[in-house]
């Protein structure tokens, strides 16, 4: 199980390691962590946010021990009571998450929507995240939309662009537009050659 996070965790590894990041690879706990770290580092050099730091990271705390129901729960009232401060947007992007997890993914986009982050890599996630929840929702073409922009959000950064380019192929795949996917699996063939799932369109 993993150990609880606290801002004091999270300070004592960002001063023991000037390196210290986090990946955002899968959009569960390590996602979590991410916006954690982003946060922690938002509440150092803007400490006016403080006051909203300690009201939510019970929340976050329990999403990260995938206890979805009192993290929903905790963080709707901190997203409400926070609302325009660093803590009510940071609550109001995990509880989208949280959201997801139980499978109500037009409550989470309502969420993601109204996220206000002054910081374009957590902005592209979370556009990103409308974009799954309309894949699971099978609206695949507003999908699209969403992966996109959040492609474009941080065009050419290695991880964020490849990824949500791959899920906008994939998209177009579930439409049948073989020729709008193949153009997609190119352009990261040709741009992206370490993206990860280059094996997966090899047949492209």
């Amino acid at each position: 199980m993993l150990e609880d996070i606290s801002f004091e965790t999270i300070k004592e590894k960002f001063q023991s390691n000037k390196k210290f990041k986090i990946a955002t690879y899968a959009i569960g706990t390590v996602l979590i962590l991410g916006i954690v770290y982003f946060t922690y580092l938002q509440f150092v050099f803007n400490p006016a946010n403080t006051k909203s730091k300690d009201a939510y990271w019970k929340g976050l705390n329990y999403a990260v021990k995938d206890s979805t129901d009192l993290s929903i729960k905790t963080l709707s009232k901190v997203s409400k009571k926070y609302d325009g401060k660093l803590g009510g947007e940071v609550s109001q992007f995990v509880l989208g998450r949280q959201l997801m997890n139980k499978g109500k993914f037009k409550k989470a986009i309502e969420k993601f929507e109204g996220v206000d982050l002054n910081d374009s890599y957590v902005s592209a996630l979370s556009i990103g995240l409308i974009g799954d929840c309309y894949s699971e929702l099978k609206k695949y073409s507003k999908a699209i939309e969403y992966y996109t922009e959040a492609a474009e959000k941080n065009d050419g950064n290695d991880f964020v662009t490849p990824m949500y380019l791959f899920k906008a192929g994939l998209c177009y795949e579930e439409l049948k537009k073989f020729d709008s996917a193949s153009d997609i699996y190119k352009k990261l063939k040709d741009d992206y050659p370490d993206f990860s799932n280059q094996k997966s369109i090899d047949k492209f």
